[in-house]
Formats: structure tokens, C-alpha cells, sequence
């Protein structure tokens, strides 16, 4: 099972993205992970829906046409972290690929929606969307420590 991040923009911050490349490398001993950086439309004089689509065009170029597209959406299924590695798991015993998408500052548009097979909420607020790759991220390394009885999960 392949599992891959597509994603907007790079990390702005520094100390953000110090953090989102470590989870992302330990989240890779696990699951075999490719991250898609994807870029950023600028919301300049155009109307957010219009950002949402064209963002949502290419974020939709790098999903492989026979993975399970997951949007990290607030209003998606709320799992906890042993529900989340269950699901993993289940996927990589069907060797089914994952694509988690997530969206830029104006979030994820109606052009991706159809594709999508299944919405996940990383948290009941929303978070800006560098945030929400470090959650992700820190739950993929999570997930492969419970699935392999290692200690961290507690």
C-alpha cells in the first residue's frame, strides 16, 4: 500500500516545517509515503470559489487514478487514533493506495468532492492547512506504532 499527502503550498514557517518533515519522516518507516506539494493560487482580486477550483485542479492531477482519495475535511468521520491505525491497516491489507488531500487557506472545492471516497476530520475546528498536514502527519507515524505494539501511542 502506498500512502501519499497531497497538499497546497509549502510550510511559511520555519519551525513548522522542521516539524511537518520530522512526523513526515517517521510516518515513512510505517507506511511508504510520498508527499505532493502543490501550488498555491493566489486569492488576489479572485473570488475563493474560483481559488477552490483551480487549487482543487491540481491537487486532483497528483492523486493516483486507482487510490482511495481521503479529503481532511472539519466535517468529516471523527476516528480516534486506534480506529484511524485500524483503517490503515485495513486498507494496506487490501493494498489499496491512500491519498489524504488537503486544501489551501480557502479549504477544499467542489471539484474534488466526487473523487473523494471518504471525508476525515482531523479536528472539530478548522485548522490553516500547514497545521492540519502536521496533524496528519504526526497520526500517519502514530497509527504505524499501534499497528506495530510500539509504546508511543499511550
Amino acid at each position: 500500500m502506498r500512502v501519499a499527502l497531497v497538499v497546497i503550498g509549502r510550510p511559511r514557517h520555519a519551525g513548522l516545517a522542521e516539524a511537518i518533515r520530522d512526523y513526515e519522516t517517521r510516518a515513512a518507516r510505517y507506511w511508504p509515503l510520498e508527499v505532493f506539494e502543490v501550488k498555491e493560487e493566489s486569492g488576489r482580486g479572485l473570488p475563493a470559489d474560483l481559488v477552490r477550483e483551480r487549487e482543487g485542479e491540481r491537487l486532483l492531477e497528483r492523486v493516483a487514478a486507482d487510490a482511495q482519495l481521503v479529503l481532511c475535511d472539519p466535517g468529516g468521520t471523527v476516528m480516534e487514533s486506534t480506529q484511524f491505525a485500524a483503517w490503515l491497516q485495513e486498507q494496506r491489507d487490501r493494498a489499496r493506495p491512500v491519498t489524504f488531500m488537503i486544501g489551501g487557506a480557502h479549504g477544499l472545492g467542489a471539484v474534488v468532492r466526487p473523487r473523494a471516497e471518504r471525508r476525515l476530520s482531523l479536528a472539530p475546528w478548522t485548522l490553516p492547512h500547514e497545521l492540519a498536514r502536521l496533524v496528519l502527519a504526526e497520526q500517519l507515524y502514530r497509527a504505524g506504532t499501534i499497528v506495530r505494539g510500539e509504546p508511543y501511542h499511550k
